[in-house]
C-alpha cells in the first residue's frame, strides 16, 4: 500500500462522542479531519474521499448519513484562508475536490479542514473508522495516485443526564396574587411536572419556565418543587424547590405559641378595614379614615372604663355624662334630661327637686326650704295631697328612747307616751285649737 503524502488528524465536539441512547435526544457532535502537509516537498492533491461507516453498531459513526453537512476549509501556513467544495457521493462517503477539477499545490505546513456538522452518533458505544482515499500526486505533472488511510473514533456509553439546576422565580418577592414566572436550565431528555400546594401542572416539552394560573397566584409564603423525569430506562429522577415570598400574605388561619410583634393590624379590605394601633400605653382603634373606630362585642369585662361618655346602640338612645361631679343622664342625642329606670336604688343620699309615682298623674313630694310638701295630680298643678300611715312616731322627742308616737285608727288617733319602750297615753301640746 502507497503511504500518504498527507497526515490525517481527527477530532470531535464534544470529545469524546456518546453514542445515542433509548428514550433521549439523539446524541450528535461534529467531526473535525485535519489534513496537514507534513513533509518536506510540496504535494498536489486532486481529490479526498472520505467514506463513513453508517448504522448503529459499536463500528458505525452514524445511522443517518444524510443530515450530515460537510464542508471545507483550505488554510496557508501564511494565514490566508479559502473554502474546499465538499460533496456526498453515493449514500456514505464525502468528497473533498481542489478548485477548478484539477489539482491543487499544498505546500509543507498547508493544511486542510474537513468538518462534518450535525452527526447523529450510532446508539453502540464503539470505535468508528473513517476510511480515506487520497487522490495526490507528489509533482505538479505526472499521474495520480489513490493512497489510503484509517482515522479512528472513539464512541463513549452515555453518560446520566445531567440534572437540571438554578430552579428560580424572576422575583423572590411578590404581592398577593400577583404573577409568578420561575424559570430553570436542564435537558430537553426530562418529563417537567411543577408541585405546588393545592395541586400540580406539567409543563410542555422544551419548554423551561412556567406561571401557576390566576386562581393559583400565591397567597402567603409558597414553596415549589420542579420534578424531572427521565424517559430512559432505568428512569432519572430529580427534585428542585424554590420559595416564593408575599409582602401582606393572606393566611386561612394563624397559630402563634409565642408572640407577634406588629405595630398594626389591618382588616383584609385595605378600603374599608378597621385598624389596631399597639401604641406604649396600649391599643388604638381606627377606622377606615384614621379617626377614632369602634369595638362591637357581646360583652366586655374590664376592671375599670375611662370614657367621657357611653351611649346606646342606636343615635337617638340615652347616654350618660360623666362630668367632675359625678354622671349625667341624657336623652336622644342632645342635652335634655333623661330617666333612670330600676327596680331599686340603694344610696347614701339623694338630692332632687321632686319625687313622683311612675305615671303623670300621681302624687308627688317636693322639698321646700321649710320642709317637705306633698302634693297630688301633675307637677304642673300642685294640689295639696295626702299622707297615708299606720302610725306616725316622732323618733326625736325628749325621753330619749322611743319617743312618742301617735296610732291612727278608724276612730280617730291616740297618743301615746314610748317612754322606755312603754305604751302608756301621752300628750298633745298646741298653742291654740280651732275647731
Amino acid at each position: 500500500m502507497t503511504l500518504t503524502l498527507l497526515a490525517y488528524t481527527l477530532m470531535t465536539d464534544p470529545t469524546p462522542l456518546e453514542a445515542s441512547a433509548a428514550g433521549r435526544s439523539p446524541s450528535t457532535g461534529t467531526v473535525y479531519l485535519v489534513v496537514t502537509n507534513t513533509g518536506q516537498r510540496a504535494a498536489f492533491w486532486h481529490s479526498i474521499q472520505v467514506r463513513v461507516p453508517i448504522g448503529d453498531g459499536a463500528g458505525h459513526l452514524t445511522p443517518d448519513f444524510k443530515k450530515i453537512k460537510p464542508k471545507g476549509e483550505y488554510g496557508a501556513r501564511s494565514g490566508t484562508q479559502s473554502p474546499v467544495n465538499v460533496q456526498p457521493q453515493g449514500t456514505d462517503t464525502f468528497q473533498a475536490t481542489a478548485q477548478g477539477g484539477g489539482r491543487t499545490r499544498l505546500d509543507p505546513g498547508d493544511h486542510i479542514v474537513l468538518t462534518l456538522e450535525d452527526v447523529t452518533v450510532a446508539a453502540a458505544a464503539g470505535v468508528a473508522v473513517l476510511r480515506v482515499t487520497e487522490n495526490s500526486s507528489s509533482a505538479q505533472t505526472g499521474p495520480l495516485s489513490n493512497r489510503y488511510a484509517a482515522v479512528p473514533l472513539m464512541k463513549t456509553a452515555p453518560k446520566e443526564i445531567p440534572a437540571p439546576r438554578d430552579f428560580r422565580p424572576d422575583d423572590a418577592m411578590v404581592n398577593a396574587g400577583s404573577n409568578i414566572v420561575l424559570r430553570w436550565d436542564g435537558s430537553d431528555d426530562f418529563d417537567y411536572k411543577i408541585l405546588f400546594p393545592g395541586g400540580q401542572a406539567t409543563v410542555p416539552q422544551g419548554v423551561r419556565s412556567w406561571s401557576p394560573a390566576a386562581a393559583d397566584a400565591p397567597k402567603r409564603a409558597t414553596a415549589y418543587t420542579l420534578v424531572a423525569t427521565s424517559r430512559t430506562t432505568p428512569k432519572q429522577e430529580h427534585f428542585l424547590t424554590t420559595t416564593v415570598e408575599v409582602r401582606d400574605p393572606v393566611l386561612d388561619t394563624l397559630t402563634v405559641t409565642t408572640g407577634i410583634y406588629t405595630p398594626w393590624v389591618q382588616g383584609t379590605a385595605n378600603a374599608t378595614g378597621g385598624r389596631v394601633t399597639f401604641t406604649d400605653t396600649g391599643v388604638k382603634i381606627s377606622a377606615n379614615s384614621g379617626a377614632a373606630g369602634s369595638v362591637t362585642a357581646d360583652k366586655a369585662e374590664f376592671n375599670g372604663v375611662r370614657t367621657e361618655w357611653v351611649q346606646g346602640r342606636n343615635s337617638d338612645d340615652g347616654w350618660i355624662g360623666f362630668p367632675k361631679e359625678g354622671l349625667n343622664v341624657r336623652r336622644g342625642s342632645g342635652q335634655d334630661w333623661g330617666t333612670v329606670f330600676a327596680d331599686k336604688a340603694d344610696l347614701n343620699g339623694v338630692n332632687t327637686r321632686w319625687v313622683q309615682g311612675r305615671t303623670a298623674a300621681d302624687g308627688w313630694i317636693s322639698f321646700p326650704t321649710s320642709g317637705l310638701q306633698v302634693s297630688r295630680g301633675g307637677t304642673d298643678t300642685p294640689t295639696q295631697g295626702y299622707v297615708y300611715a299606720d302610725s306616725i312616731c316622732a323618733k326625736d322627742a325628749p325621753y330619749g328612747q322611743g319617743g312618742g308616737w301617735i296610732n291612727l285608727h278608724d276612730e280617730g288617733m291616740t297618743v301615746y307616751l314610748a317612754k322606755n319602750g312603754s305604751n302608756e297615753l301621752g300628750s298633745v301640746t298646741a298653742a291654740s285649737f280651732n275647731r
